[in-house]
């Protein structure tokens, strides 16, 4: 406690009485109180892949849907109708601001026209362009190839105002040659224009600790994927309703925002007993109320 605050406590107990001080001071000075109103993700975005099917019959209604659930940011991906769903960048935009929504980043195919995509992801305030998948590789040469890939890549986004990133699968915590190619791309690219997109799913799958990797390269990881994965399954491909799995997302989300991240999109994958769109809608009443 400062002086100031001391001084001003001292004087307010002389002006009034003891209840009247204590319901002042719980209610002004209450750090836990201030701290509790911090807790909450003020906003969380999906990753539209978690409900491709509905986007790739109606992007417009389902995207109104996703918007009615509470999601702020949406993450899209380049499928058959592009990053924007048939929509050029802007009418994709002019959608999102009705709904009150953001398009933060869009995975995309890194290898063809990216100069374009870069231009039009900027044009609109969009914060990333990202590479999603690089798949296992024989030898750790490839992936000293992929950070030089994604430094020129980086250097593209930056030019034009947003910035590159990596999303990781599991593959790329698995060691090749004596050393763990998570390591070697994150080494091997510069900070000032390449981030890394964690899927905490797919980190846990390859068992290691996501808190561990966040603290060794420090703000390095700036959005993470938040996708749960089935208690006690030794499946591949489980992931399943934030808030029913083994992943102690208040635990590792905490860790995260100290360390630098900025972006919490949600993902699914497996639909057991449910569907794409009821999915999203659990998952967003989870975040809701999800506090770290």
């Amino acid at each position: 406690m400062n002086y100031d605050r001391r001084k001003f406590l001292k004087q307010t107990a002389g002006l009034s009485s003891g209840i009247a001080f204590a319901s002042l001071a719980g209610n002004v000075f209450s750090e836990e109180l201030f701290a509790e109103q911090k807790k909450h993700v003020k906003n969380f975005g999906l990753q539209l892949w978690s409900v491709r099917d509905d986007m790739a019959k109606d992007p417009k209604g389902t995207l109104k849907q996703i918007a009615s659930f509470g999601y702020k940011q949406v993450e899209s991906f380049e499928g058959s109708k592009g990053m924007f769903w048939g929509m050029s960048n802007t009418e994709f935009k002019s959608y999102m601001d009705e709904l009150g929504m953001t398009i933060v980043s869009s995975h995309c195919d890194i290898s063809k026209d990216f100069e374009r995509k870069a231009s039009e992801a900027a044009a609109i305030g969009m914060k990333y362009l990202m590479c999603p998948y690089k798949g296992p590789q024989k030898s750790i040469d490839d992936f000293k190839k992929f950070a030089d890939e994604f430094n020129k890549k980086g250097e593209i986004c930056k030019k034009n105002g947003l910035r590159f990133a990596y999303h990781n699968h599991d593959y790329s915590f698995k060691e090749i040659d004596g050393q763990v190619p998570q390591d070697v791309m994150m080494s091997n690219t510069d900070p000032t224009m390449v981030d890394f997109e964690m899927d905490i799913y797919w980190v846990v799958t390859a068992g290691q600790n996501p808190e561990e990797w966040i603290k060794k390269y420090k703000f390095r990881f700036r959005a993470c994927h938040i996708k749960d994965r089935i208690k006690g399954s030794a499946e591949h491909d489980a992931s399943c309703i934030l808030g029913t799995g083994s992943i102690n997302f208040p635990k590792i989300l905490k860790t995260a925002k100290s360390y630098g991240m900025e972006y919490y999109i949600v993902e699914h994958e497996r639909w057991d007993n449910t569907t794409p769109i009821l999915a999203a809608e659990a998952d967003a009443a989870y975040m809701k109320k999800l506090k770290f």
